[in-house]
């Protein structure tokens, strides 16, 4: 027996139900999504064992989706694995830029072209800047942040990451006119990290001028060792730029080494604060496991 309502499949369905189901069915039904690919080869003893509940709480599960028996639902799993092998060959099929295939041609080409920045981006100058960069976010008593335009996001994204574990952090990216008056306020001990890509925004070079002639250092993250700013800063973290359209891929990438490279540094007061963090979440009823 397969699943009938039309355009959902089986994971659709145990999406749909999960809320309203008792708590060890949702704890099954937690597993099956996250391990959907492997649900075709186990038994239901085996199900049970890896999910940790009962066989019955798995059979009742096969019987609540509708299917006569759980051959049943690994045979719709089987299906569906199958279902999705050929979609991803048609994907792959598609990034030879044929134009044969159009269904996946943008999605496919985002993808492909993503990987293919952060290839050409990590290089051993890559690496021994993002090295230099990390001693000065470590050993700076405070981390001020600036990117403008669609750079503002990328900053706010650091900015709350690192903000989990460490909080002396400066936002400047939101500041307008104010923005000059807290970089003229910055001590010899802080570091200031710059987003900063062509076309390159002239506030951006004046407030990296500004942190220069106080001797305060930079690191500029930027797409061109051309940019305006390169002459004032200590460590360039240079990135591909996409050839085929606007991309941050290597941008987050960058971002994110940055900060589990900080939190493994400062493990020590890193791991309690997000441990606190997390339980306070849960007992505010803010996020949920």
């Amino acid at each position: 027996m397969r699943v009938e309502q039309e355009g959902m499949n089986i994971l659709d369905k145990i999406i749909s139900l999960k809320e309203s189901l008792p708590n060890k069915q949702k704890k099954l039904c937690d597993y099956v999504l996250q391990h959907h690919q492997d649900i075709g080869l186990l038994t239901v003893k085996e199900l049970a064992e890896k999910a940790d509940v009962g066989t019955t709480t798995v059979l009742r599960f096969v019987k609540l989706l509708g299917f006569d028996s759980f051959f049943d639902l690994r045979k719709e799993f089987h299906n569906i694995q199958k279902d999705y092998s050929d979609k991803w060959e048609s994907v792959q099929r598609s990034f030879g830029g044929n134009g044969e295939n159009k269904e996946f041609k943008i999605l496919s080409s985002v993808w492909h072209e993503g990987m293919h920045i952060l290839d050409q981006s990590l290089n051993p100058q890559l690496v021994e800047g993002f090295n230099q960069a990390m001693e000065l976010i470590v050993n700076a008593d405070r981390i001020n942040l600036l990117g403008l335009r669609p750079y503002k996001a990328v900053a706010l994204y650091l900015e709350v990451l690192i903000e989990e574990f460490h909080s002396k952090t400066r936002q400047l990216s939101f500041d307008g006119e104010s923005m000059f008056d807290r970089i003229l306020q910055f001590e010899k001990n802080e570091v200031f990290i710059i987003f900063s890509f062509s076309p390159y925004v002239q506030r951006t070079i004046e407030a990296a001028s500004i942190a220069y002639e106080k001797s305060i250092p930079i690191i500029l993250i930027t797409d061109y060792l051309s940019c305006p700013i390169a002459s004032f800063s200590n460590v360039i973290l240079k990135l591909e730029p996409s050839e085929k359209h606007f991309s941050i891929i290597p941008i987050i990438a960058l971002v994110e080494a940055i900060v589990i490279e900080l939190g493994k540094r400062k493990s020590k007061t890193a791991i309690p604060k997000i441990r606190t963090l997390v339980e306070t979440l849960k007992e505010k009823k803010i996020i949920v496991d």
